[in-house]
């Protein structure tokens, strides 16, 4: 199946990002505050809004109903859980300490080369929109349902990790998006089964730069 070939191509990747130190330091409390507020202003404020253009322009080009169906409500989906995670992020508690993000706070240089790949990738074929599209969905399901499963009791970023999680929901449509990439996978011809892999890559990396940049560009050390 396709699409459990892609989860074989991206281990290592989501392994890698997974025990990044923004992640780590969101499970264990230690991550400093404003460095989530970074994460959610480039996340809602740019990567989410051309998600959903993207899923939405994939969505018109394919020439599969059931496809165009699942993609026209991912699209729609996406708007409503960028509007939640801004609001939620700014209901915080104050005595939590985490500044409110401002949702007109410009695109750092990494999301602003993601969200291009994104727009790039649905404007060529349909191959390299879907490859582009999945790492985000995954992304979304693996690390918040990974922060849940591994986060410290009592920690101080418990609250917001419970923001973060799509929910159980989610997690449904994801599955049937996974179908759609089998389906996909025996419908293509070799050369669009190549090139869906080949952008589903690309994503990946760019996928796993958000989490890179908003260590970095919120002040934290390379490396650690």
């Amino acid at each position: 199946m396709l699409h459990q070939e892609l989860k074989e191509r991206a281990e290592p990747e989501w392994k890698e990002i997974i025990e990044h130190p923004f992640w780590t330091g969101v499970r264990d409390g230690s991550l400093p505050p404003g460095a989530l507020t970074h994460f959610v202003e480039q996340c809602a404020g740019h990567v989410l809004p051309a998600y959903a253009r993207a899923l939405a322009r994939t969505a018109a080009a394919t020439r599969w109903d059931r496809h165009v169906v699942l993609l026209a409500q991912a699209a729609a989906g996406t708007v409503r859980a960028r509007d939640r995670l801004l609001a939620a992020h700014n209901g915080l508690d104050a005595a939590l300490g985490v500044p409110r993000a401002d949702p007109k706070a410009p695109a750092g240089a990494i999301t602003h080369a993601h969200t291009t790949f994104l727009h790039a990738a649905t404007a060529t074929t349909v191959a390299a929109g879907m490859g582009g599209l999945l790492p985000l969905a995954w992304f979304r399901q693996r690390i918040g349902d990974d922060l849940r499963q591994r986060r410290v009791p009592g920690a101080r970023h418990n609250v917001w990790i419970d923001i973060f999680h799509p929910g159980p929901e989610y997690a449904g449509t994801v599955s049937e998006l996974e179908g759609v990439y089998d389906e996909l996978g025996g419908l293509m011809a070799t050369p669009g089964r190549t090139e869906l892999v080949e952008y589903f890559m690309l994503g990946l990396r760019y996928t796993a730069s958000v989490t890179k940049a908003a260590w970095a560009e919120a002040g934290q050390p390379t490396a650690r």
